[in-house]
C-alpha cells in the first residue's frame, strides 16, 4: 500500500512539481510516519516533558516551503533538483544525531557492503568522529595509510587541502575512498607529540584479511612454553571460521596459551565477533546485550551451540586506543567472563549499534539504535574497555609495531628483537601467560606413585 502510495505521489509531482510538492508532502510524510513501526519513530504516547503536540504537520510544511524557495531562488540552478536537496537535507538530519549516524546514497550502501566482505578502494584507514575532529580509529595493516606511518589517534585537518572542520564523517570518507590510483595528501596532527604531518598516498583496491599472523611465538620470547599468537584485523562474515580453523592449526603445534591481538581492530559485525567468543566461551554464554529506546532493540547475544569444544588454555587479549566496537565486546567479555587477561591500553569506546535500513531507491539510512553493554553491564560507547594490565607504547613504538606488522621480509631473530624493545604490550602478556601456567602447575593436584 505504501509503495503505491508513493507511485502515485510521484506521479503527481511529475506533473506539477511546485505547487503538488507543497501540498501533498506534509500529507505524504505523516502518512508514512502512521505506516512505520512504532521502534522506528518513537514512543506512539508522549511523555509529560515533550511537547504534547508532535505530529510533524507544521515542520514539515515548514521544510517543503524551504525546498520551494531554495529552487526558485538560488543562484545556482544546477544545485536546487529535488534529488539533491533532500539527499542533502537527509544527510543534514542524520549527521545532527550522532558521529556514527549517516545517510549513505546509493553508491555509499554498496561499499558499506563490500567493505563487511573486506573489500574496497581507498587508503586504508579506519575514521570516526571524535569531539567533533575527524580521527583515525586505526590504519588498516598492508594498506597506504599504514606503510606511509599513520597511526591510530591521528586527527584529520585536511584532505588535499581542504579543512575536514565542517564535513561530515561521510562527506570524509567518500573522498577518502573512490577510483583506484589517485592521489590524496592527508594533514594530520598527532596529539602524542604535536606535531602536523602531511601524508601523500595513492588510493588502491584494499583487500583485508580477518585473520593474520597466526604461530606459535618464539622459544627466545616465551622460554619452555609453546604460546600461541594470532591477530584479527577486523569482523567480517568469514572471521569465525578463519579464526577457528588458525585455532585447530596452533593446538596441532601443541599450542599451550594464546594470545590474541585486537590492537587496532576497528571492529565490524556483531554476529561476527559474538561467534569467535564462541570458541572460548561455553555454548549460550550471554556475552553482550543491547539497550535503546524502542523494546525491539533490548537484545542479549550468547555464544553459538554447537561450536567445537576446545581445552581451556590460558588467554590474553591485546588491546589499544585502536580497538573499537566489535573488539570491545570480545575484549570486554573476555575479561568480564574471568577467560582472558586484557593487557594495553583503554580502547576506543565505539559502543553504540547502528541499524541499516534501505530505502527504495537503494540508498540507506544508517542510525543508532542502541548502546552496548559488557556481561558485567560495563557501557562501552564513550568508557571504552580498562585493560586488566595497562601497557602504554610511545609514538616511537607504535610505529616500530605498524613497521614489523607491514613487513613480512623480516628475519625471525631481527623480529625478536623489535618485540623485545619495542612491543611491550605483546612481552607483559606472554609474561602474564608464564605466570598463569607456572601458577596453574604448582597448584595442580599431585597424583601419588604407584607402590608395587
Amino acid at each position: 500500500m505504501n509503495e503505491n502510495c508513493v507511485v502515485r505521489v510521484q506521479a503527481r509531482i511529475t506533473m506539477n512539481r511546485s505547487s503538488i510538492f507543497r501540498s501533498l508532502l506534509p500529507i505524504f510524510c505523516a502518512g508514512l510516519l502512521v505506516a512505520l513501526p512504532a521502534g522506528l519513530v518513537g514512543a506512539a504516547e508522549p511523555t509529560p516533558a515533550e511537547p504534547t503536540d508532535d505530529s510533524g504537520y507544521a515542520e514539515i510544511a515548514t521544510f517543503a516551503k524551504a525546498i520551494e524557495l531554495i529552487r526558485q531562488d538560488y543562484v545556482d540552478g544546477n544545485k536546487v533538483s529535488y534529488h539533491d536537496l533532500i539527499y542533502a537535507a537527509m544527510k543534514g538530519m542524520l549527521s545532527s544525531l550522532d558521529p556514527h549516524s549517516q545517510f549513505m546514497d546509493p553508491d555509499d550502501f554498496k561499499d558499506m557492503q563490500d567493505d563487511t566482505r573486506s573489500r574496497f578502494n581507498g587508503l586504508g584507514v579506519e575514521v570516526a568522529m571524535k569531539d567533533g575532529i575527524l580521527t583515525v580509529i586505526t590504519p588498516m595493516e598492508d594498506t597506504p595509510a599504514a606503510k606511509a606511518g599513520v597511526l591510530a589517534g591521528d586527527q584529520i585537518l585536511k584532505i588535499n587541502g581542504t579543512s575536514t572542520e565542517k564535513l561530515s564523517l561521510q562527506d570524509a570518507v567518500d573522498v577518502l575512498r573512490g577510483e583506484q590510483g589517485k592521489k590524496i595528501t592527508l594533514t594530520i596532527l598527532r596529539p602524542s607529540s604535536h606535531k602536523i604531518e602531511e601524508f601523500g598516498l595513492e588510493r588502491k583496491e584494499i583487500k583485508v584479511p580477518s585473520v593474520k599472523g597466526a604461530r606459535i611465538l618464539s622459544p627466545e620470547l616465551t622460554g619452555p612454553y609453546r604460546v600461541g599468537y594470532v591477530r584479527i584485523v577486523q569482523f567480517n562474515e568469514p572471521t569465525a571460521e578463519e579464526f577457528g580453523k588458525t585455532l585447530d592449526d596452533l593446538q596441532k603445534q601443541g599450542m599451550q596459551a594464546l594470545v590474541l591481538d585486537l590492537r587496532n581492530n576497528p571492529g565490524g559485525l556483531l554476529n561476527s565477533a559474538v561467534d569467535v567468543l564462541g570458541q572460548f566461551l561455553p555454548p549460550n554464554t550471554k556475552v553482550v546485550s543491547t539497550q535503546g529506546r524502542a523494546n525491539s532493540q533490548q537484545h542479549e547475544y550468547s555464544t553459538p551451540v554447537g561450536v567445537k569444544e576446545r581445552p581451556r588454555y590460558p588467554v590474553v587479549v591485546l588491546v589499544n586506543e585502536g580497538s573499537a566496537s566489535g573488539s570491545e565486546i570480545v575484549a570486554g567479555a573476555l575479561k568480564d567472563l574471568h577467560r582472558a587477561i586484557v593487557v594495553g591500553e583503554t580502547t576506543f569506546g565505539k559502543g553504540s549499534v547502528q541499524n541499516v535500513m534501505q530505502l527504495p531507491d537503494g540508498s540507506a539510512l544508517r542510525f543508532t539504535t542502541a548502546k552496548y553493554f559488557t556481561p558485567s553491564k560495563q557501557v562501552i560507547q564513550g568508557n571504552g574497555v580498562v585493560p586488566n594490565i595497562r601497557v602504554p607504547l610511545t609514538p616511537d613504538q607504535e610505529r616500530a609495531v605498524a613497521s614489523l606488522r607491514n613487513n613480512d621480509k623480516v628475519q625471525p631473530e631481527e623480529a625478536n628483537a623489535i618485540i623485545k624493545s619495542k612491543d611491550l604490550q605483546l612481552m607483559r602478556g606472554i609474561d602474564a601467560l608464564k605466570g598463569v601456567m607456572i601458577y596453574a602447575q604448582q597448584t595442580a593436584p599431585k597424583v601419588d606413585a604407584v607402590k608395587k
